[in-house]
């Protein structure tokens, strides 16, 4: 198959010409850059389930609260670009101006309740920013299909909410964790862990096989990740590891029966990771 010739644009007009141009079915990709084999598996995913695949480049600074990482967030859009040549057909890569004319913008998007709980606990305002994001650019890239890691999964969840509550007409695709040979779940944000913090972060992978392991059981499962927590790690601070309910997003019960979504974040040598799994329990 001949590979698209990849397109970058910046703004909301050229993307709208752009877009009007690809007949067919189209996936999106939302990034915010730093792009790492992880965004490639959902490129290549999009690609397997649409003709034509967008991917946007954007640090959206409505998701970071203060004193978090807006200002170091790493960004190299001639490197983001190298990577996806002629994987994707089209690359947004707008302004900060160019998508929020006006910060904070007047109108926005709540997350609701998913959004105060566990990443919006710590993040307050943080899930109102991804939703608001999302629904500029599902607006601006009108896809079929928007591909999402697993690795976010209470993002990913708000964002099937998202689509679910507010009729958008579109499918949201998840796709699976992508992990590093060590079995770190890979992330922009790991750029930033040196050698040491690398062989700590390790952590939070083996919290994700030990629940595993535990399966089927649900009081095993929430065992395994007590027990990983409590025993600590160097260079690791745990802020939570959770065995929930993907419905719900509640804790499960002993006599829970089926999915289970294993979520977990942790702060190694000050950078914040996330980690997560779905398994299945079955009533003892």
């Amino acid at each position: 198959m001949t590979k698209p010739a990849t397109q970058l644009v910046t703004t909301k007009d050229a993307l709208r010409a752009a877009r009007a141009r690809l007949e067919g079915p189209v996936a999106v990709v939302m990034t915010m850059g730093a792009l790492h084999e992880g965004h490639l598996s959902l490129v290549h995913r999009a690609r397997e389930v649409a003709r034509h695949v967008i991917l946007t480049d954007f640090v959206n600074p409505l998701q970071f609260g203060p004193g978090e990482d807006l200002e170091t967030y790493p960004r190299d859009l001639d490197a983001d670009l190298a990577l996806v040549d002629g994987l994707v057909d089209l690359v947004f890569a707008p302004s900060v101006e160019e998508m929020y004319p006006v910060l904070p913008p007047a109108v926005s998007v709540s997350a609701g309740r998913l959004g105060t709980a566990l990443e919006g606990a710590a993040r307050p305002g943080h899930f109102d920013g991804v939703v608001t994001v999302v629904t500029k650019l599902l607006q601006l890239t009108a896809p079929e299909v928007a591909v999402f890691g697993r690795k976010d999964a209470q993002q990913l969840a708000i964002v099937q909410a998202l689509v679910r509550d507010l009729d958008l007409p579109v499918r949201i695709e998840a796709a699976p964790i992508v992990r590093e040979p060590s079995g770190l779940a890979r992330s922009s944000r790991n750029v930033r862990l040196d050698a040491e913090g690398r062989e700590h972060a390790l952590a939070l992978s083996r919290a994700v096989r030990a629940a595993e392991a535990a399966a089927p059981s649900a009081p095993g499962i929430r065992a395994a990740l007590t027990d990983a927590v409590a025993a600590g790690s160097p260079g690791v601070r745990w802020d939570y590891a959770l065995a929930l309910d993907p419905v719900t997003f509640e804790e499960i019960a002993d006599e829970h029966d089926g999915e289970v979504l294993v979520v977990m974040a942790a702060h190694v040598h000050g950078v914040r990771l996330l980690d997560a799994a779905v398994v299945e329990a079955t009533p003892s």
